[in-house]
């Protein structure tokens, strides 16, 4: 599933980058900015399987005018966030469905080389994301 939320960038003076999502209880921060994007995407993506997996509902992203950093160096963003990249933890257990499907589509998603478990994972998450 791929999303976007808003986040507040903070410089701090080691050169670092402190970054506050304002629609989760997230925080995290990176080296330097391009560390701090990649640190955000990861941690909200995190953020986002845990809630779906609690049976949480996702918010709606929070306008980018509607936010106001703390500081005067702060900016906003809006962070891409993509589900698909992160794995299971290695506590879940992963468990066996029979799909039912018609042939024609079957062998052209097997010639297309998509792998039907990630793809049924995949679509699972986004449709409880939208509950």
């Amino acid at each position: 599933m791929k999303l976007v939320y808003p986040a507040c960038f903070y410089p701090e003076d080691d050169g670092r980058y402190s970054v506050l999502f304002v629609d989760f209880e997230l925080a995290t921060f990176g080296n330097n900015l391009a560390d701090a994007i990649r640190m955000a995407a990861d941690a909200a993506a995190g953020r986002i399987l845990c809630m779906l997996k609690d049976g949480e509902k996702l918010p709606n992203p929070t306008n980018l005018k509607n936010i106001k950093p703390e500081t005067e160096s702060g900016f906003v963003s809006m962070v891409y966030v993509d589900t698909g990249a992160e794995q299971p933890s290695g506590g879940d257990k992963l468990v066996s469905k029979n799909l039912t499907i018609p042939e024609w589509l079957n062998k052209a998603a097997g010639m297309a080389g998509i792998n039907f478990s990630a793809t049924l994972r995949e679509a699972l998450i986004e449709k409880l994301a939208t509950k």
